[in-house]
């Protein structure tokens, strides 16, 4: 797989937010939350500061721009009910909305997460709408499909992809993915893991055929080489999308 040269930037418009800016804001959540307020190089001082435009990929599947800069709500959105504790949540849905995301990432085993976010999306109605992503994390078909409708309950009816988390039951759960997106209930498939000892299997379930999934791998970036390869092995046309922490490809 090769990368595309950045093409350039529209004389009066505001530069793109890419990868290499991200790499260069620090941890991913404080970049998320200055978003709104970056300087850019050369800007004279005297002009009026323009909003940066979040850079997007396409869905290969769907043609479907993506925001490259999503959201994940591990430990942060495991929160309680009081004011105290969901007002500075809104105000990070707001920043990444304002900045131009949309991906919103959570999962079962993140706690309260799912409900939390939930809550949040319709409280606030002004909130665009979300790419909202999470994941089955539990074995069995029947258990499965319970936790996934109540996973879609949570999150506020409508699931835009539904995960395996970390290939738990896969080849139980991927018929049931399957077949929800064909009845229209979610619109993409995924398969997830956090070890780089998942690689095989997860390189094996995209090469099978059996489905082309959304991919998610996190792995530290000197290892970057391996998720092309395992891009290429689904024969997928894909972009590795970089965060300040890990390197998460998703297909």
């Amino acid at each position: 797989m090769s990368r595309s040269k950045r093409p350039i930037e529209p004389a009066g418009q505001a530069p793109s937010i890419g990868r290499r800016e991200v790499l260069r804001l620090g941890a991913g959540a404080a970049a998320a939350l200055t978003l709104p307020s970056l300087a850019f190089p050369g800007a004279a001082a005297t002009e009026p500061r323009q909003e940066p435009r979040m850079e997007t990929r396409p869905i290969p599947s769907t043609g479907e721009p993506l925001p490259v800069i999503g959201l994940g709500t591990w430990q942060v959105f495991d929160a309680g009910t009081s004011a105290s504790e969901r007002a500075p949540l809104k105000e990070v849905l707001r920043t990444l909305f304002d900045a131009g995301g949309r991906a919103i990432d959570s999962s079962p085993m993140y706690g309260r997460a799912e409900g939390v976010v939930g809550d949040l999306l319709r409280a606030e109605p002004s909130f665009p709408r979300p790419f909202v992503a999470t994941k089955v994390w539990t074995r069995g078909r029947d258990e499965g499909e319970r936790a996934m409708a109540e996973s879609e309950r949570r999150m506020g009816g409508r699931l835009d992809l539904l995960q395996v988390h970390n290939l738990l039951d896969v080849e139980t759960h991927l018929p049931t993915l399957r077949a929800w997106k064909e009845r229209g209930r979610i619109r993409h498939v995924g398969i997830t893991h956090h070890a780089r000892s998942a690689f095989a299997e997860l390189e094996r379930l995209l090469a099978s055929g059996q489905v082309k999934p959304i991919v998610e791998q996190t792995f530290p970036l000197s290892e970057a080489a391996k998720g092309f390869a395992l891009a290429e092995a689904g024969g997928v046309v894909g972009k590795v999308v970089l965060t300040t922490r890990d390197v998460v490809i998703r297909i």
